[in-house]
Order: structure tokens, then C-alpha cells, then sequence
């Protein structure tokens, strides 16, 4: 693999983990792992500035910012830090430091908290606006949820005006007194302090953000004016927080000497396992407020801090087994069965695989002596075996060659085939190519009703596993062949709710060829790829016969797009359902409404940010109406891009690409409306 593949590579792991640990909560690999992954990119990139990608990861802060809440534009740019994985790498910072303000230059080493970073904006004393992270520039306002963390002011006892930055956690007494109630419940666990804080802050619900027992540290000023000439450092700016009333970091510790900067992180590393709340490392920052403005911020982060990320615990144990767990979107895990080990505070009985390349990469065999960690507490996982430990010749493993739960052929994902926003896609994974399967079957069915699909009203998740469980239904198409006699003898439900269920489910049959493509839950098929193919076929049979040069006439539709959707066509499993479904009067067909125009044919349209009054559905109709494209992508065949406020990426792109870009205002004018 050369250097620009290994590039292209890394950009599209990185990109996946990222959406993965951001915005999804759901890491797949450690923060040691991930942060490894990216400074290897990062060092490439600048040594291969040919290369160069404004959309690469190294170009942004972290996540981009959920559609849940409001957005938020903070005032000042909220970056992360250099990781550095070694003492050498610190040394080097170090010095770097020293050369450029100066030898007799203090540094502060303070504990990095596992947590969510956020701002707080206080307007004469008062708390204003509580926001995430997100991407840096713009976060979610999550002010309701803030407020029910204790240990954040609602009043300052000055009326000042400023914006601090802090780190929300969860203890870990919290942690642990939330998961018992989920084990008690039947629900699944939290994977680790870190994600359960991010996903409490991210309630709707601030009724229930209240009750997770969230905490803060609050470690940075970042603007406004604290109205004391007196401060010049980042130690005496934590001194006057914690006088307005701000929790703060105690441990900090202030010196020049790099042995002694080592040695503080190295008592704070062995202290970690003793703390009520989760470390991944220690933060080393200039303490000079002056001389950290005459360094500078560099793209993404501070040209005067690092953080310095510590290596996870490690134990030994034996592999007594690989055990072979399917997942609800098909893909089959393996999990190694451990000889019981206490890691980071638990006994670990099982741990990840992750898949067969890392099996085999790492030459791991059942019978093997291998080595365990849990970085950051995340879910346990097999770092390797120790092979001058192997008694004997122990045969290497193999995946099972067909689907463990339901016999069907299996696939494999890799980086090649990822496409941005198909949200099912897990690296390396193997798949369970069964739409059928049982695994997955509970999943997919409720996709195939739920309000972006065929819109059927009370048909959620719990619904259909009643009606699974009950064997009322074994795919998709048995909806419309439901009874209301079935449904009203069901637990729990009575003559209302069968009937207001089975009217629901009736409606849905007109719901349009677009949405039953988006039902059906074909890879890398969004809801705009099912428009579009709607548009380009007109009926769900000629699906069955289309080509792979026909389905990449459609824009933005590449190869693999066009493989997933012939693919899913060829099953035998697909035409009985569909032949199920014509039968019970689903449309099938796409419809044309008799008022639409084509003042917009041959136009392409791009909808990004939040338009006044309107939903990006809504706008999308009135394109499609008046016979143009919408499109996911901006490109240089873009006509228009349709802004509104908090647009992101999109709009730079267009910006870049010089694509006319319109707000909703010029919308409607060329609308007619």
C-alpha cells in the first residue's frame, strides 16, 4: 500500500470512529487506539502535504453537532490538544516551549477528565447558555440539562459577563448505580462513565438528565473579563474560578522541570484507579497567560498544551473460547471467553475481537495465553497473544462460513465500501446478507414502519417484538396481513388500539414508491437515494431487471450504491416479499401529483442548515415538484445550494466550488410562492 492510499485509508477509518464515538456514543475502539490512528495521519499528511484534503479529519475539532438541539455558535473556538504518547514526545514539547518564550517558562500538569467538554456563558452573573463541544465552532445548546448539575452556579456573586469552559462527567458511583438499575431492568449497559455522561446530557428530558448524577470540572476561562488585573497565569485564573464558585481541578501542579512535569504525571497515573471519577490522561499547559497569546492556536489545537494519553491496563489470562454473536443489523461479533481477570476494577470474563482480520493480524487462537485491556474503561478486548506462552500447535481460527443464526452467506465490510451516512456500516465487519435473518429481523421491520418509511402509526419496537414473539408476523409484508382480532387478543391491547393500528396500517399503503425503496432497508439507501431511484425506475418491478449502468446514471450513485441495490433484487427472499406486498394492495408505483412543474428540470438542488419555517423535507417536495433533483452531496454539478442558518460543510464546499448559493427567501421567489 503506498502513502496516498494509506491516507485515503486512514482518513475514511478515522472519519467512521469519529461519527461513531461523537456523535453515535457507541465507540468501536479505544481512545488509545483511535488517538494512535490519528496522529499516524496526521504525521503522514505533513509529511506528504501533496496530499492534502480540506475534509480530512486532521482539519476538524471532533463531531459535528446533533440535530436534537439548537445550535450554538461559541464565541471562542473550542479546540482539543496534541496527544503525546510517551515522556520522549512530552520532552520534546517541552523544549520547543523553551525555545520559543523563554527557559525560565512554568508549566501546569492537571488530571485530563474522561468526560464532555462544555462551555458556559454567563451574562451579568447569570448562567445564559450551557453548550457541547460539537464541532469546535458550533455546539448543542444543552442549558436545561446543564442547570440540573449541581455543582454548576447559576449565579455568580459578581455580575460578570463570561464564558468558562469545564469537562461534564459522571461519577463513577453514579455509573455504577445506573448500570445496576439497567442489569436489574434488562437493559443493556453502559459501556463506560464516559459515554453514559455524554448520552445524560444529550436527554431531551431534563427531568431525567437530573436523576444520572452528572458532576463538572471546570478548568479554563475562555472570554469576558474576570475584572482582576491581577491574574497573569492559568493557575492563579483555576484560583479565581473556584472563588466565583466554580468546581475545580485541585491537583495541579506547577513547574520548568520536565522531571518533575514527569514525575506529577506519573503519580497521577498511579493514583487513577483510586479516583471517584474516570482519568485518560494528564493535561500539560503553559502557565503564562502571556505567553500563551504570543504562541498562538494552531488549526485545530493550542500550540502551547498536550495532553499526555496514558496506556491501558493490561492483565493476562487464557482464551478458553471464541464464541460467534449476531448482531441486529446481521453482523457477527466474535468474543473471547476468558479465564476470569480482574481488569480496572472488574472481573472480565469476556472481551471484543472486534473481527477475523484483527484474529489473524494479531495471531490469536483458542488455548492462548493473551493479553487483556479495558482503556478507559471501555468495553474489554484482546490485545494479543503471547506466543512464546503457546504449549502446543493450536490450530488457527476460522469464522463460521455461514450465518450462525440463520445459515445465510455472509460478507464482509471494509473501508472501501463505506459511504458517508450509512450509519449500519462497521469496519471489518462480517455481515449476515439475510434480510430474514432473526437475528436482525426485529430491527428491520421496524425501520420498514417507522415515520421516514411507510409511516405506520404505533408500530415501534416494542410493538413488533410483541407481534414477532407472538408469531403473528415473520417479515415485513405479514404487517398488511394482520387481523384486528390478532392484535386486540395481544397483552395490553385492547378493540381501540387494534383499530386505530390496523387503520394505520392500511394507510400506509399509500405511502409512495420512494418510501417502501427506503422501507425495505437496502445498504447504503438513504432516503434521498430511494427518491431518486424511484424517479429513475417508476416501479418497484423494474428494480428487479435493472442494470448496474443504469443505476449509475443517477447522480451522486456510484458502484457500490448500485451493487447493494442488484444485489438485494437477486434474493429470493426480496420477491417473495415484494409479491406479498402487491398483493395486499401496497403501492408499488411511483406516483405523479397532477400540479407538478418542471420550472426546475435539470436542475440540481443541496439543503443544508435549518430553514425558518421549514423542514428540509418540505423544501425537498417543492424541488421535486417542480421537476428538480435534490442531492446529498454538493459537487461541481450542483445548481444550487439552499442555506440556512448553522449550515456546515456544504456550504464551505459550494463556497470552494463557486456553486450559487440561495437562502430561503430566493428559494421562494424562484418557487413562485
Amino acid at each position: 500500500m503506498d502513502i496516498k492510499e494509506r491516507i485515503e485509508k486512514l482518513r475514511v477509518t478515522i472519519k467512521y470512529h469519529s461519527k461513531r464515538y461523537y456523535e453515535n456514543d457507541a465507540p468501536e475502539i479505544s481512545d488509545f487506539e483511535y488517538d494512535k490512528l490519528f496522529k499516524e495521519l496526521k504525521t503522514l499528511e505533513a509529511e506528504h502535504p501533496e496530499f492534502y484534503d480540506p475534509t480530512s479529519p486532521t482539519q476538524r475539532v471532533g463531531g459535528e453537532a446533533l440535530e436534537k438541539f439548537e445550535k450554538v455558535k461559541h464565541e471562542v473556538k473550542m479546540g482539543s490538544l496534541t496527544d503525546v504518547f510517551d515522556f520522549e514526545a512530552l520532552r520534546a514539547f517541552i523544549r520547543q516551549v523553551k525555545s520559543e518564550v523563554g527557559d525560565d517558562t512554568e508549566f501546569s500538569v492537571e488530571p485530563k477528565i474522561d468526560g464532555l467538554s462544555v462551555s458556559l456563558e454567563y451574562v451579568d452573573g447569570i448562567l445564559s447558555v450551557g453548550a457541547t463541544r460539537g464541532n469546535g465552532i458550533e455546539g448543542e445548546n444543552v442549558t436545561a440539562n446543564i442547570k440540573t448539575i449541581r455543582s454548576i452556579p447559576l449565579e455568580l456573586p459578581k455580575k460578570l459577563s463570561i464564558t468558562v469552559r469545564g469537562e461534564v462527567f459522571m461519577p463513577r458511583s453514579s455509573f455504577e448505580r445506573l448500570n445496576k438499575i439497567k442489569e436489574e431492568n434488562g437493559e443493556a449497559l453502559w459501556a463506560n462513565p464516559r459515554n453514559a455522561a455524554a448520552g445524560s446530557l444529550r436527554q431531551l428530558d431534563s427531568k431525567e438528565t437530573a436523576k444520572r448524577g452528572l458532576d463538572i470540572f471546570v478548568f479554563n476561562y475562555q472570554a469576558g473579563s474576570l475584572e482582576d488585573d491581577t491574574i497573569e497565569t492559568h493557575s492563579q485564573t483555576i484560583e479565581k474560578l473556584h472563588t466565583l464558585g466554580f468546581k475545580t481541578i485541585s491537583m495541579l501542579t506547577i513547574s520548568s522541570s520536565e522531571d518533575e512535569i514527569i514525575s506529577a504525571i506519573e503519580r497521577l497515573g498511579e493514583e487513577r484507579a483510586s479516583l471517584p471519577y474516570d482519568i485518560d490522561g494528564a493535561v500539560i499547559k503553559v502557565n503564562s497567560l502571556k505567553k500563551r497569546e504570543e504562541m498562538g492556536e494552531g488549526t485545530a489545537t493550542p500550540k502551547w498544551a498536550v495532553a499526555y494519553k496514558y496506556p491501558p491496563e493490561q492483565k493476562r489470562t487464557r482464551l478458553l473460547d471464541i464464541l460467534v454473536q449476531v448482531g441486529r443489523t446481521g453482523v457477527l461479533t466474535p468474543l473471547a471467553e476468558l479465564e476470569p481477570v480482574r481488569l480496572a476494577g472488574t472481573t472480565v470474563s469476556r472481551a471484543t475481537l472486534h473481527n477475523i482480520d484483527i484474529i489473524r493480524e494479531k495471531d490469536i487462537r483458542i488455548g492462548d495465553i493473551v493479553i487483556v485491556q479495558k482503556a478507559g474503561d471501555i468495553i474489554p478486548e484482546v490485545v494479543g497473544s503471547v506466543k512464546e506462552l503457546r504449549e502446543a500447535e493450536l490450530p488457527p481460527y476460522e469464522m463460521p462460513s455461514e450465518c450462525p443464526s440463520c445459515g445465510g452467506a455472509l460478507q464482509y465490510d471494509d473501508a472501501s465500501e463505506f459511504v458517508d451516512g450509512d450509519e449500519d456500516f462497521t469496519l471489518g465487519a462480517l455481515r449476515c446478507t439475510n434480510p430474514s435473518c432473526p437475528a436482525q429481523l426485529e430491527r428491520n421491520i421496524t425501520h420498514f414502519a417507522s415515520k421516514k418509511a411507510m409511516n405506520i402509526d404505533g408500530m415501534g419496537g416494542k410493538m413488533v417484538k410483541l407481534l414477532l414473539d407472538n408469531h403473528l408476523i415473520h417479515d415485513a409484508s405479514d404487517l398488511y396481513y394482520l387481523e384486528k382480532a390478532e392484535i386486540e387478543a395481544l397483552d395490553r391491547m385492547g378493540e381501540k388500539s387494534a383499530d386505530n393500528l390496523i387503520k394505520a396500517i392500511e394507510a400506509s399503503k399509500l405511502a409512495g414508491l420512494a418510501r417502501l425503496i427506503y422501507a425495505l432497508g437496502i445498504r447504503h439507501i438513504g432516503e434521498v437515494a430511494s427518491a431518486e431511484l424511484a424517479s429513475k425506475f417508476g416501479t418497484i418491478e423494474a428494480l428487479f431487471t435493472a442494470t448496474e449502468d443504469e443505476i449509475c446514471e443517477i447522480e451522486d450513485f456510484g458502484f457500490i450504491m448500485a451493487k447493494s441495490v442488484i444485489d438485494f433484487f437477486k434474493r429470493d427472499t426480496t420477491r417473495y416479499i415484494i409479491d406479498k406486498l402487491k398483493g395486499a394492495g401496497v403501492v408499488t408505483e411511483e406516483t405523479i401529483a397532477t400540479e407538478k412543474t418542471n420550472e426546475f428540470e435539470g436542475l440540481t438542488f443541496v439543503l443544508t442548515g435549518t430553514l425558518e419555517n421549514m423542514t428540509r423535507d418540505e423544501a425537498s417536495d417543492m424541488i421535486k415538484a417542480r421537476g428538480g433533483k435534490v442531492s446529498s452531496s454538493v459537487s461541481r454539478n450542483t445548481d444550487y445550494v439552499l442555506a440556512g442558518e448553522s449550515a456546515g460543510s456544504k456550504l464551505t464546499k459550494a463556497q470552494t466550488l463557486g456553486v450559487k448559493i440561495i437562502d430561503k427567501e430566493e428559494f421562494l421567489k424562484m418557487c413562485g410562492v
